[in-house]
């Protein structure tokens, strides 16, 4: 058969791959940063723009969205022309993909650093970015299938397959979760409140680790690794099981990162259930892994490339039953608001993102620069430098999460919570944080080691920017199923068909566990005694929002023993309809501020005890790790859009009166001088027009519509 000639694209494959390299030691430099702010509070400098909350953020989109990403739209567009035996379908596309995608992460840092975030874990972005991402987003899916339907191979690898589910589950969580109405330019508030907006962000947020961090991993593993070793897929069956299993089983089991938390029983049951399923797809994609290398065992001990890739899949292994396991609600109890979390998901993004990561790389550079790798010898090195700060990073995680959850639950023989004072458990793990950041050192190190050394790969060779390829034009065949075909096979050469039975798959399981609690309203029953945040309280908790507080504090009280002791009456599903955006939080670095306006309750301070705690956080609390917020007490508070925040919040069915946009700001500042009369009755001259009135106006309304005497449920009327 005559042989056409083409050219693979080189250069958008180089461009991703440096993309990646760089946002890789920016995103790990500021995981150093914050892993050091949490052992050493004085390295949050004292500066606004440079807190733990503001950069946590920062550190997540940097590593998930830029080097993550990169990562995968390098080996997606290097292995996707190849696989297809054809050049991605359009130039121009894929030149839009790259530049837009690099435009979005450098306004995603402007923005974090300046407390633009709705607060949504790993959907921080304003409106205006989530526009962007959904555009370039389908621009890359164009390209993608545009490149599948020109193909000269029958068949579409697997791979692929995963490849495509990535695109298409991403797109539904995106525009899914992004749903909210703008205030301004740089300020929104999500459509969905309260458990609504919980459940719809960790369908989200759990589905962003599975369509973005996983399976498009799991379609490089298939074509990367097999390079390789220069060994065959263990099994194309298991490879259609498992692919079909994960992307139907993935999509349902969002609600476990609620647990035991003001979300409807059925919606947890439903969650741990998939989760525990998954074990088996997520099994099946290690085995077929490391199984490929059967008989290849002698070139994993000389290769760095496949040493990297084995621990990649082998930390896939281990991150997709310890998942299911944290999903369990007996171990879930133990490990929820605990650095256990932390250790899991860093040995996921350490392990299985950046080692494949490392390993495509080492593997690629060379390839397209048409030379051999720098030194074989500092990749070794790199490699065990990476393995042990891996080590020495999660290992006191897992350490500190059982000493925490210990102590918050121990009682003392008289039914006293034997550690009533938080810090203590704080204080108690600061020696797990300096270990772990010498494990970030190490890692970060590595990485430096790296882009040194495929720096000069690069130096001592010259890119293929457009690389010369034959191929035969693509047979064309019966639309129907030939002798002795399979289904799949079948479906396999049918991309278009392909890509509907996927997208089938994905949308099932989002579908029954969102659906019903956004549609049914009487999922959620209401408590009359929960009012509207006044115009104040408003502006302020927007503030906290700003700072990312809800890195660090929890606003959800367990029905727990131990959390009913220490904080108050635990939360029900009717406190947070007014809440836009949810503020549960994932992690609890300080206490739960559920209660904290809870008058006569354990967590309330008073005006003056919140001013000097935001001034100086240690002179209230020795040995606290929270930053100083002084600029609360030098900042105008800003009031310019609070018309239209008290319209929006109307249209989102907060039942504020009608025209009452026009007398919030006089009742706003009622309600500061209110509070600013207090404050000089403790000795602290304030204006009454600053941002610190606003946030203690806030902290003083979490929990005071509710006691254990006012609870009243409705179902809904």
């Amino acid at each position: 058969m005559e042989q056409e000639k083409f050219y693979y694209d080189n250069k958008i494959v180089k461009l991703f791959a440096l993309a990646t390299i760089l946002w890789g030691i920016v995103g790990m430099l500021v995981g150093l940063t914050i892993a050091s702010q949490l052992a050493w509070p004085v390295m949050n400098f004292d500066w606004q723009y440079t807190t733990f909350g503001r950069l946590r953020p920062l550190h997540t989109n940097a590593i998930i969205f830029a080097f993550v990403g990169n990562a995968i739209f390098t080996g997606v567009y290097y292995s996707m022309q190849r696989l297809l035996k054809t050049r991605m379908y359009s130039d121009l596309l894929s030149k839009i993909h790259f530049w837009g995608w690099q435009l979005i992460i450098v306004l995603a840092a402007v923005s974090f650093v300046f407390g633009v975030t709705v607060s949504k874990e790993y959907a921080e972005l304003e409106w205006p970015i989530d526009i962007m991402i959904a555009i370039v987003w389908v621009i890359f899916g164009i390209n993608m299938i545009g490149t599948m339907i020109k193909r000269r191979e029958q068949h579409i690898y697997v791979a692929i397959w995963f490849y495509v589910a990535s695109f298409l589950a991403v797109a539904i969580l995106h525009i899914g979760n992004s749903i909210e109405i703008p205030v301004s330019l740089i300020k929104s508030y999500p459509v969905y409140a309260g458990v609504q907006d919980a459940l719809v962000q960790w369908w989200y947020g759990h589905n962003a680790v599975a369509f973005f961090l996983t399976t498009p991993f799991l379609g490089l593993m298939y074509y990367f690794m097999p390079k390789a070793a220069n060994r065959p897929v263990y099994s194309y069956r298991l490879s259609i099981l498992h692919f079909w299993a994960l992307i139907f089983i993935y999509m349902w089991a969002g609600p476990h990162h609620l647990l035991y938390q003001a979300l409807p029983e059925w919606a947890q049951a439903l969650g741990t259930t998939f989760s525990i399923m998954l074990i088996a797809p997520s099994w099946g994609g290690m085995i077929n892994g490391l199984l490929t290398l059967r008989g290849a065992w002698d070139k994993v001990r000389e290769s760095a490339i496949l040493k990297f890739m084995v621990v990649a899949v082998t930390s896939y292994g281990m991150a997709t039953f310890e998942g299911p396991m944290l999903s369990l609600k007996n171990i879930n109890a133990l490990s929820h608001f605990t650095d256990w979390t932390i250790a899991h998901v860093h040995i996921g993004g350490m392990g299985w993102n950046g080692f494949l990561t490392f390993g495509m790389l080492y593997w690629l550079i060379p390839r397209i620069y048409n030379t051999k790798l720098h030194s074989e010898k500092s990749a070794n090195a790199h490699f065990w430098i990476a393995t042990l700060g891996m080590l020495l990073y999660s290992v006191p995680l897992y350490w500190a999460a059982f000493t925490q959850t210990l102590m918050w639950k121990e009682f003392t023989a008289d039914g006293m919570l034997a550690y009533p004072n938080f810090l203590e458990t704080v204080t108690q793990i600061l020696p797990m944080y300096m270990t772990r950041v010498l494990g970030g050192t190490l890692y970060f190190t590595g990485a430096i080691m790296m882009a040194i050394n495929l720096k000069k790969t690069m130096s001592k060779g010259h890119i293929i920017e457009n690389e010369e390829a034959h191929a035969p034009a693509l047979e064309k065949l019966q639309s129907a199923r030939m002798s002795g075909e399979t289904g799949h096979r079948w479906l396999e050469r049918k991309p278009v068909q392909f890509t509907i039975w996927t997208l089938i798959a994905v949308f099932i399981g989002g579908a029954v566990e969102i659906i019903p609690v956004i549609a049914v309203k009487s999922n959620i029953p209401t408590i009359e005694s929960v009012k509207p945040y006044s115009p104040l309280e408003l502006e302020g908790r927007d503030i906290y929002v700003r700072e990312g507080c809800y890195t660090c504090h929890s606003q959800m009280v367990r029905p727990f023993r131990s959390e009913t002791e220490r904080y108050g009456e635990y939360s029900k599903e009717g406190e947070f309809v007014y809440d836009h955006p949810f503020q549960w939080g994932s992690k609890r670095t300080g206490p739960d501020l559920a209660r904290a306006g809870v008058k006569g309750g354990k967590m309330y301070k008073n005006a003056a005890w919140h001013y000097n705690h935001f001034m100086d956080p240690q002179s209230m609390s020795p040995g606290s790790i929270m930053p100083k917020y002084k600029w609360f007490a030098k900042q105008t508070l800003d009031i310019s859009d609070l018309k239209r925040k008290i319209e929006v919040m109307r249209m989102l069915g907060v039942p504020y009166p009608e025209g009452y946009e026009n007398q919030a700001k006089d009742d706003l500042i009622k309600q500061a001088e209110e509070i600013a009369a207090e404050l000089k009755a403790s000795g602290i001259d304030l204006a009454a027009d600053k941002e610190m009135i606003a946030v203690i106006a806030y902290l003083h309304k979490l929990g005071r519509d509710i006691s254990e005497s006012e609870v009243t449920q409705n179902t809904n009327k």
